[in-house]
């Protein structure tokens, strides 16, 4: 069945109705009541956490891990002058797999050789089996 337009045509010019109750809407109050509705709480952030990127810890050759080893000796003999090192980590990633490197380079305090960590002098604790990378700013007097 088709109907007939024109039996709206005594609508089609008449004033836009305003309520004596409700003071008008802003633009962007309206355009609120049509925003998406978030039906399932979280799924945003848990996608965006599914986006974020992580990297893969590298696996260092033996030959790296004693030139490694030698470097962190030669840091543990010379610590109380407290030399600048370059430091380069592996940072894990508290949520997934995988993680970052991070690369710090300050002047290290200590190495606390029960845990197992390098101390710089910022404070910051960095175990020596997540350490890739190490050299030093400024060279230790041998």
């Amino acid at each position: 069945m088709k109907k007939d337009v024109r039996q709206y045509d005594d609508m089609i010019n008449l004033p836009h109705p305003v309520s004596r109750n409700h003071p008008p809407m802003s633009m962007r109050e309206r355009a609120a009541q049509f925003a998406p509705f978030a039906a399932l709480a979280g799924h945003g952030e848990a996608v965006r956490e599914t986006e974020r990127r992580t990297q893969r810890r590298k696996e260092l050759d033996e030959d790296y891990e004693a030139v490694l080893d030698s470097r962190l000796r030669l840091l543990r003999r010379h610590i109380f002058k407290q030399p600048e090192i370059s430091v380069e980590y592996f940072e894990p990633d508290e949520r997934k797999d995988g993680g970052v490197y991070v690369t710090v380079t300050g002047r290290a305090a200590g190495m606390d050789v029960y845990r197992r960590c390098v101390v710089m002098e910022d404070g910051r604790e960095i175990p020596v089996e997540r350490i890739v990378e190490m050299v030093f700013v400024s060279k230790p007097d041998i």
